[in-house]
């Protein structure tokens, strides 16, 4: 039994060594676990009249309807934007309109996302009053 262990380390050694040599790749088809370098840019506006709040969205992010929900681009994608923490508008379009809000202070989110939603670690939030 001896020399069959001794076989094996022998095996294993020549295996090890071998495999020492050679440069191991790994790729992962997962891209949410890749990182993401690109960051866009944004600069959020917000005017009111009446009871509706108007934001334009200024980035250098290309914005895309047709890709929402599609496969992760980078430097392409698409705007998030809320209310209060309401429903949830996304949209590819750089003016948005929040119209009948109630009288009172409101807060407005606007965040840039890759085609598949997942964020690009953008956003701004405002402040604002409907009187």
């Amino acid at each position: 039994m001896p020399w069959k262990t001794g076989l094996i380390l022998i095996l294993l050694c020549s295996i090890t060594a071998a495999c020492g040599q050679n440069e191991v790749y790994v790729y992962s088809n997962d891209q949410s676990a890749q990182s993401q370098s690109y960051k866009p840019t944004l600069d959020v506006g917000l005017t009111t009249s009446g009871s509706t709040a108007t934001v334009t969205v200024k980035t250098n992010l290309t914005l895309s309807k047709e890709h929402i929900d599609g496969a992760r681009k980078e430097g392409e994608g698409h705007i998030h934007a809320y209310v209060d923490d309401g429903d949830k508008l996304m949209t590819a379009d750089t003016t948005i309109q929040f119209p009948n809000l109630k009288p009172g202070k409101h807060v407005v989110k606007v965040s840039l996302h890759n085609n598949d939603h997942t964020p690009y670690d953008v956003s701004k939030s405002m402040t604002f009053e409907i009187k």
